[in-house]
């Protein structure tokens, strides 16, 4: 499967903000499960006003366990 448009964009802009140390962890409530999630966001300038823009969380657990690569 091809990695989405979106995705790469998405991705791409994680990359630029971590390389210009704009890059924070947050920890959020999910809407849809109300657990309390990790989330890396990118962090943004908006009038004076920081903007967080999530891009996903962080696995609990072993990732390692949580996760097998595309076959």
């Amino acid at each position: 499967m091809a990695i989405p448009d979106y995705a790469r964009a998405n991705f791409e802009t994680l990359v630029k903000a971590a390389k210009a140390g704009d890059l924070a962890l947050m920890e959020c409530t999910e809407v849809e499960s109300g657990e309390t999630r990790f989330v890396i966001c990118a962090v943004g300038r908006d009038e004076g006003d920081y903007v967080m823009t999530p891009f996903g969380h962080l696995a609990p657990g072993n990732p390692y366990e949580a996760y097998i690569p595309p076959a």
